[in-house]
């Protein structure tokens, strides 16, 4: 995870299917529980996102509550699609590069 003033960044790269999946939902709550004012989910490295990965999301999102903006950077149809299929992306602000989720108000 990097740093980035009052933000963080978790650069995530491979698969995220079931078997990756807890290990993605591990290290996005770890980061969630430092309470940065704003995560930054960088899937730029992410060949495949199933719905076990989705599910991760979910569940930072709503440990994120109101004390973290929670962001995803999803550059390719590999993420932005089932982001877009599942209407997750009207739930969590989807970006298609880091320094525009880092940048957003």
């Amino acid at each position: 995870m990097e740093k980035h003033g009052q933000a963080a960044v978790l650069a995530v790269s491979g698969d995220i299917d079931m078997v990756t999946a807890p290990e993605f939902e591990k290290h996005l709550l770890t980061a969630l529980r430092e309470r940065p004012g704003i995560l930054v989910v960088d899937l730029g490295g992410v060949d495949f996102l199933g719905s076990a990965g989705l599910t991760a999301l979910v569940a930072a999102h709503q440990e994120a509550g109101t004390h973290t903006k929670l962001r995803v950077v999803a550059e390719s149809s590999a993420t932005a699609r089932p982001l877009q299929l599942t209407g997750l992306d009207q739930e969590i602000p989807v970006f298609a590069t880091r320094d525009e989720a880092l940048s957003a108000d």
